[in-house]
């Protein structure tokens, strides 16, 4: 099967004891649709990050670092330095 893009949004709650909870990810059709998506929660959640990435759906195949292009407030180690 042909490799294809994927967006996502991820958005992150406030946990105990200043853990960050992983809200279900938001999937998207394009770059523009995840990022007014994730400006909108931008204002409701503590962190929020959009990105994209490639592979191959039916082998379960993605690249390991996605491409982040957006992000807003608090967000896990992963996305700190992208």
């Amino acid at each position: 099967m042909a490799r294809e893009t994927i967006y996502l949004v991820q958005a992150y709650t406030q946990g105990k004891r200043a853990r960050l909870n992983a809200d279900t990810p938001i999937r998207c059709k394009s770059t523009e649709s995840a990022l007014k998506t994730a400006e909108r929660l931008g204002t409701t959640k503590v962190g929020v990050v959009a990105f994209s990435t490639s592979g191959d759906a039916e082998l379960g195949e993605y690249d390991d670092e996605p491409v982040v292009f957006f992000k807003i407030g608090r967000l896990p180690a992963q996305f700190q330095d992208q």
